[in-house]
């Protein structure tokens, strides 16, 4: 009765938290003693956790008896065949009450939520960096173990997470799967495309911490830094001019060859080195504005002016000040905050 009337009156003495029944209090102290009665017959791995223990051995039968009659994936809990006939359906009835992101199962809301909290549930042992989840922590041990369980069948090439592999498979394959909705490239794997599309949006959400220049890569905010720590490596044979990054050596050499710009407008004769700058240039004449607010209808010529335009809706503030905590919406008014604010 109590699982319908919502009474919990089982409260853990350690966290607070409260349960509806006895045995639910006892199955979640054992999170804080560190209990662990359930034992693997096969490996000897032990588990707070009877179901967690069945799920497990589940690796060892290999045996997967539910099966998606939509795309025939088999499963080795019926539950787990549940949540997955959802990708299916594309129903996503989690939403998320600090941001509107909806999601198809619960699980995937919680873990999102820890975005918004900051809450970080488990420590690695090793390095002392925390983490939201038990999965994560056990991803993150690979990285001190060299652990690389996921091979690939063709090349040999190991990796730490299946992720990875699957995406590299994509490379054997030659599939790119993800398109570009801006200029039609195609890429093996969403986050390539999401990279991508940040030249699209203008999105820089990589910030030096120390002058608070902003990149759309973080391998590039790697190299920046660089020059704060004097590792100087790249050198102009031209002027003599350094650089700590190969992009910006390379960007700055194209003012010495004076790189052609292919792409012309036939209405003002400006030109670009990209198509993609010409398509969007094309629409200061056209008028054209394809990009839409579903809040409120407002129209854009540019994705990145609808983006920034929508945290007007949702109350995003994604730029934060280093050195008062102060956020904003727009990277510019972090920049000027910066200037006018902590300047000198």
């Amino acid at each position: 009765m109590r699982t319908h009337s919502g009474e919990k009156p089982f409260k853990c003495n350690q966290c607070g938290k409260a349960y509806s029944s006895s045995s639910y209090l006892t199955r979640h102290k054992r999170i804080h003693t560190g209990e662990k009665p359930y034992e693997c017959r096969d490996c000897g791995k032990t588990f707070r956790d009877s179901s967690l223990l069945r799920q497990h051995e589940g690796i060892h039968s290999r045996d997967k008896p539910y099966k998606c009659d939509q795309c025939s994936k088999t499963f080795s809990r019926s539950s787990r065949l549940t949540m997955h006939k959802i990708i299916h359906t594309k129903e996503k009835p989690y939403a998320c009450s600090d941001c509107g992101k909806t999601f198809s199962i619960l699980s995937y809301l919680t873990r999102h939520k820890r975005i918004h909290t900051g809450e970080k549930s488990v420590e690695c042992s090793l390095c002392g960096k925390a983490l939201s989840s038990p999965s994560a922590l056990k991803t993150h041990l690979r990285i001190h173990t060299g652990e690389k369980p996921y091979k690939c069948d063709l090349c040999g090439r190991t990796f730490r997470m299946s992720c990875n592999l699957n995406v590299h498979k994509k490379m054997h394959a030659g599939e790119k799967p993800c398109t570009c909705s801006d200029c039609g490239r195609a890429f093996r794997d969403h986050s390539c495309l999401k990279e991508h599309v940040r030249i699209h949006t203008g999105e820089k959400p990589f910030a030096c911490n120390q002058c608070g220049k902003a990149f759309r890569v973080k391998s590039f905010l790697t190299l920046h830094k660089k020059i704060h720590t004097r590792m100087i490596q790249y050198e102009c044979k031209e002027c003599g001019k350094a650089f700590g990054g190969l992009l910006s050596h390379r960007r700055h050499m194209k003012k010495h060859t004076r790189e052609k710009k292919p792409f012309k407008c036939s209405e003002c004769e400006k030109a670009f080195r990209r198509h993609v700058s010409l398509t969007i240039h094309i629409r200061t004449h056209t008028g054209e504005k394809p990009y839409e607010c579903d809040q409120c209808g407002k129209t854009f010529s540019v994705r990145c002016n609808l983006t920034v335009h929508k945290r007007v809706h949702t109350g995003e503030k994604p730029y934060q000040c280093n050195v008062c905590g102060h956020a904003f919406s727009k990277l510019s008014s972090l920049r000027r905050h910066r200037e006018s604010t902590h300047a000198g």
